[in-house]
């Protein structure tokens, strides 16, 4: 079962079960996610995951062997505001479905983190053993998701782990994409698309072009890794608690930039907006660990992602 599988990340996982020749239910309450992106097929289940009861009759009906909960309040900046239905979509729903899965004998569970959880490191490359200093109120409740299903394990059969990462671009098929108000890529594309100039929020930062680096990882690659995680918990396999899907180099705001206008044939010089308050100079993170337990590694590069987002962009009109 994959909660949350019709938004953008959720969509591309469903896919990736079908690809392995699993079959994947979705539920979802289509508050950020779109029907249309969960494939022909696929049972699908509106609903929230906040409903015990729905939980529960879903992994009863479907014969649920095993979850990847992706579903949540995804937005760092905005839950500074509305922390209380970020700890409610993200903690509290957690909570509830740990309690369905139990109480229906459903003991596997990959928990879709976020990096997050680390707040602003001072450190050149992030792992899995860094403090975890969070900074918002969604990065918090990432962490208590990721508590939760410890505590569970300890007192109860669960088998878990945790994934973690930064920012997710691109598309698996133009079907499917990014919709959100804030990321980066959509901010972008919808500027080119209105005839207005993408922007970049500070450039005199202490990196080699002056703007923030940041991990960017394409979704059809976290898609899978998720999908292997999940195989992995099926077959009895441990896992570590967590693990950092990081690219252990990571690219520029500025050079994202240069492979928008390179790939999609816009020329554009971006405008240098004032730095945004708490923005660090540089985040990237070691997928090492998730490399040799889980195979996890990137097969796109950043003109693979900005070539795939655009295509879907185009294609939503």
């Amino acid at each position: 079962m994959v909660t949350g599988g019709a938004g953008y990340i959720g969509a591309h996982v469903v896919r990736a079960f079908q690809d392995e020749g699993i079959d994947p239910v979705v539920i979802d309450d289509l508050s950020s996610g779109h029907e249309s992106f969960v494939p022909d097929g696929v049972p699908f289940v509106r609903g929230d995951v906040l409903d015990v009861e729905l939980l529960r009759r879903t992994l009863r009906e479907h014969a649920v062997t095993g979850v990847v909960h992706v579903a949540g309040f995804k937005y760092a900046g905005v839950s500074v505001q509305r922390p209380l239905h970020t700890y409610e979509q993200n903690v509290t729903a957690t909570q509830r479905l740990l309690q369905a899965m139990g109480e229906e004998g459903v003991d596997r569970i990959v928990f879709s983190s976020s990096a997050a959880v680390y707040g602003t490191p001072d450190v050149d490359l992030v792992t899995e053993d860094t403090p975890k200093a969070p900074q918002s109120p969604y990065g918090e409740s990432k962490l208590i998701g990721e508590w939760l299903l410890r505590d569970v394990a300890a007192a109860a059969e669960l088998h878990h782990t945790s994934l973690r990462y930064f920012n997710v671009v691109g598309s698996g098929i133009p079907q499917l994409r990014d919709t959100s108000p804030h990321n980066l890529f959509p901010l972008v594309f919808d500027a080119l698309v209105e005839g207005r100039t993408p922007r970049i929020n500070g450039d005199d930062f202490a990196t080699p072009d002056g703007t923030c680096v940041r991990d960017y990882i394409h979704v059809a690659d976290l898609a899978a890794t998720h999908v292997a995680a999940a195989r992995l918990l099926e077959e009895g396999r441990p896992l570590r608690p967590a693990y950092n899907l990081g690219s252990g180099d990571g690219v520029s705001v500025a050079q994202i930039m240069s492979a928008v206008a390179r790939v999609t044939g816009v020329d554009f010089t971006p405008e240098i907006a004032p730095r945004r308050a708490g923005d660090p100079a540089r985040i990237v993170a070691s997928g090492a660990l998730a490399q040799a337990d889980l195979g996890w590694r990137m097969t796109r590069d950043l003109d693979d992602m900005v070539a795939t987002a655009w295509e879907a962009r185009q294609l939503a009109g």
